[in-house]
């Protein structure tokens, strides 16, 4: 198997040192060798074997245009509601605790507008989005310090390096037809 997909993972460094000839069958043995090992012992392989990233959860939280931002003492700038995941916790429920300790506010996030992975700081953020007809009051809690409703360009040359990249990712998510995919030639 040797056209790049897994150029930096475990499998590929071993198989990079049987002749070429042999790499295919050499990936097959392994993969079948792979599936008759017991079920404990191939999950400890697969987590030896790949990188660990951390998990979050953010929420847009929007009022005409605006956006509900956070100051916290652990962010250098503004930033959303939101924090990493509990082992095992679920990424809605996940957020809407991470957002109810640090607004007051109780949200239900609906489904995730976009997941960002940024494989050089090795983070996955699961992105939600909640729109509201009034702006409700916010009472800073937790480690939030502050808020301000802002628009995403008013908060983007004072938010952190992980808020503009979330609201890159936010922004491009719901442009026109991001959500639609397309046979390729």
């Amino acid at each position: 198997m040797d056209d790049g997909r897994h150029a930096q993972g475990p499998l590929a460094m071993l198989l990079a040192r049987v002749p070429p000839e042999l790499r295919g069958r050499a990936h097959t043995a392994l993969l079948r060798a792979f599936r008759v090992t017991p079920a404990p012992m191939r999950r400890a392989l697969v987590r030896a074997g790949t990188p660990s990233f951390t998990v979050g959860a953010v929420c847009a939280v929007e009022h005409e245009g605006s956006v509900l931002f956070l100051r916290q003492p652990h962010r250098g700038g503004w930033s959303l509601p939101g924090g990493l995941l509990d082992r095992g916790e679920a990424p809605a429920p996940g957020v809407e605790r991470e957002v109810r300790e640090e607004t007051g506010l109780r949200v239900s996030v609906g489904a995730p507008v976009t997941a960002l992975v940024e494989p050089r700081v090795r983070r996955v953020d699961i992105v939600y989005r909640v729109v509201v007809a009034q702006r409700p009051e916010v009472v800073p809690g937790g480690e939030a310090r502050d808020f301000a409703w802002l628009t995403p360009e008013e908060a983007g040359h004072d938010a952190d390096s992980a808020t503009r990249s979330i609201l890159a990712g936010l922004t491009a998510a719901l442009a026109d037809g991001a959500r639609d995919g397309r046979l390729l030639p």
